[in-house]
């Protein structure tokens, strides 16, 4: 909260102070979803709409992100009957919360398990449910290290639906017991993107980006040291393909001074803008991308895109799928545990690259780029892998049909 500085207020709502107490609505039944930050927000906005629809709900957001709930409010504000932050995880802030809402059933997105917020709903007995769940690397190394501690709290989780046969043996690994658990696939497949650009839109805003009419590569969600890679990259392409540009996206905006320092260092010969200052005054070679949930809008000017947080020492790997279903071909490194299951897919399917290493990936980028037919293909596999991995939505609302 200190680092990204935009939690004005939050403290006190996520103590639960200053919440005012919401009386029942009598023939209403109230549902609490939690989802934690931008990426879940946007997720499950299918999933808001079908329940908003039901005359008999009404339903309370949370989120933990100041970015987040900046999102919720846009998007759901004539959906949802409160938008608020998530209490933190302790007794008296939970209990707190838990006293004033009251709902009828909890929804929590893909890893949201937080042991008292679990506690909570048993001990009023609302139903609890996490629906696109997933277990990283990192979370299942942790939970069962400490499942001595919260085995008993997992067990208040009535439902789990996970993304995938991998993670749903994940949860029950943990302690979840094995009929509480199903697959229903994952729910980013089924976003809805209405944003599209035509060819006329695209150009204009690249135009309006300063990235002219050239090849356009894309760093999607990058973490430290990806970025000098793809620099890199942009410098061997140019040889071939001199108005080539990239665009950087950084995961973590405030990761911004840190990429200006690298770009100062290696890129003093080349023109750099930041999205976050205003329009460029003059066409750019570098474009950083450093505002808040405008990666998809970006990734719709993108030839070719690198996802990541996928090359070594990384092993987690960022979401691939809106490049997946905008139909950009995309490359990632070997480490997508994050995303095994989306991964395996599109491998399978031909619908996507994996590179092992910096080098690997600067030498497919450079044939790639020189290669339309080969970026037309890939492109194709993309919209074939997006509409046979659908589906999920609808299973997801089956499998919550008695809980609601």
């Amino acid at each position: 909260m200190k680092r990204r500085g935009d939690y004005q207020g939050a403290i006190a709502m996520r103590m639960g102070i200053g919440v005012e107490e919401w009386p029942r609505t009598e023939g209403k039944r109230r549902i609490w979803i939690q989802a934690v930050s931008l990426g879940e927000i946007l997720v499950i906005e299918r999933f808001i709409r079908e329940l908003a629809a039901r005359p008999d709900t009404e339903i309370l957001l949370t989120t933990t992100t100041s970015t987040g709930l900046k999102m919720a409010r846009e998007k759901y504000s004539d959906l949802c009957d409160r938008i608020t932050y998530f209490p933190m995880d302790f007794w008296p802030f939970s209990k707190r919360f838990w006293k004033r809402m009251r709902p009828d059933l909890a929804i929590c997105a893909e890893t949201e398990l937080w042991p008292e917020h679990m506690k909570q709903a048993s001990l009023v007995g609302s139903p609890m449910v996490l629906i696109n769940g997933r277990l990283s690397d990192k979370s299942f190394r942790y939970a069962r290290r400490l499942s001595f501690l919260f085995g008993r709290h997992l067990r208040c989780i009535d439902q789990v639906l996970a993304i995938s046969e991998h993670d749903a043996a994940r949860f029950r690994e943990i302690g979840i017991p094995a009929e509480r658990v199903s697959v229903t696939g994952n729910l980013k497949v089924d976003v809805d993107i209405d944003e599209r650009f035509d060819e006329r839109e695209r150009a204009h805003l690249k135009q309006s980006l300063g990235l002219g009419d050239g090849f356009v590569l894309l760093g999607s969600s990058t973490w430290p040291g990806e970025e000098a890679t793809l620099l890199r990259a942009l410098r061997a392409l140019r040889e071939s393909l001199p108005d080539s540009r990239l665009m950087l996206v950084p995961r973590h905006a405030e990761r911004r001074g840190e990429i200006r320092d690298m770009l100062v260092k290696e890129a003093s010969d080349l023109r750099w803008h930041f999205k976050s200052e205003g329009p460029p005054e003059t066409e750019v070679d570098i474009l950083v991308g450093d505002t808040s949930g405008e990666l998809r809008a970006l990734t719709q000017l993108a030839d070719l895109a690198f996802i990541g947080k996928s090359l070594p020492p990384h092993r987690e790997g960022q979401t691939p799928i809106e490049c997946g279903l905008l139909g950009v071909p995309l490359l990632f490194g070997p480490g997508m545990s994050n995303f095994r299951s989306v991964r395996d897919g599109m491998l399978e399917s031909g619908a996507a690259e994996l590179v092992q290493d910096e080098e690997a990936l600067i030498s497919r980028i450079l044939s790639l780029a020189v290669d339309g037919p080969a970026l037309e293909a890939l492109s194709n596999r993309q919209r074939d892998w997006a509409e046979n991995s659908r589906g999920s939505l609808e299973r997801t609302l089956e499998a919550l049909g008695h809980f609601l």
